[in-house]
């Protein structure tokens, strides 16, 4: 693998390491937040995301992409940040990971990925599109973010950060799910010993472990 810049090789780069490493111990640190908006006529129509990094990693970032050395990510700094993590993670879903009845469905890359630097700690916003329609009414929907080689921690605060908008969600019910990691282990202990050991670049299992919204319309 060609080695790009240290913080490119983070973002995307290290979902390529053995996930030994990355599936033990978290090295980056996402508090996120998750808007599922819905079309008129009862589709999804965006996932919209924002990212907050942690300061070690966002410190990082600043040194790799702080070009004029004075201590900032200027405006066209912050561009070529999105750019290159929008470039990046196309192959990963942008960690997007939603589902129509069990059915995985894929999302188109982002027009653009916003980056601001605020506070010592880098923010990303963003939104992205399912590939293909997903019709709301009569199906069951689950929307969340993770990291499949568990390198990147994505959590959710408050249950207030996964929300869905738009009049469509009236008639669905719906919840956020926390899964309880001890219970998911006992639960799969054979498949998740499976995943870690025969597949070298990662596992979709991972999505066991992650904070989702689950809706039935």
């Amino acid at each position: 693998m060609v080695r790009m810049k240290k913080s490119t090789l983070i973002l995307a780069g290290s979902l390529c390491l053995a996930p030994a490493a990355a599936f033990a111990h978290p090295h980056i640190f996402v508090e996120a937040r998750l808007e599922v908006a819905a079309s008129p006529d009862g589709t999804i129509k965006e996932l919209r995301n924002v990212w907050r990094f942690d300061e070690v990693f966002s410190s990082s970032v600043l040194m790799d992409f702080d070009k004029n050395t004075n201590l900032k990510l200027d405006p066209d700094e912050l561009k070529e940040v999105g750019k290159t993590v929008r470039d990046s993670l196309v192959d990963y879903d942008y960690y997007v990971n939603m589902s129509v009845n069990g059915k995985v469905i894929k999302v188109n890359k982002p027009d653009v990925i916003n980056v601001d630097y605020k506070d010592g700690q880098l923010l990303m916003f963003f939104a992205v599109k399912p590939a293909e329609t997903m019709s709301m009414k009569g199906n069951r929907l689950s929307f969340g973010i993770y990291d499949p080689t568990l390198y990147t921690s994505i959590d959710f605060p408050t249950d207030g950060d996964l929300v869905t908008i738009g009049d469509a969600f009236k008639g669905c019910t719906q919840k956020v799910v926390r899964p309880d990691p001890d219970q998911v282990i006992a639960e799969n202990k054979t498949s998740l010993t499976d995943a870690f050991f025969n597949d070298p670049t990662g596992t979709t299992m991972s999505k066991l472990f992650a904070t989702r919204i689950d809706l039935q319309c």
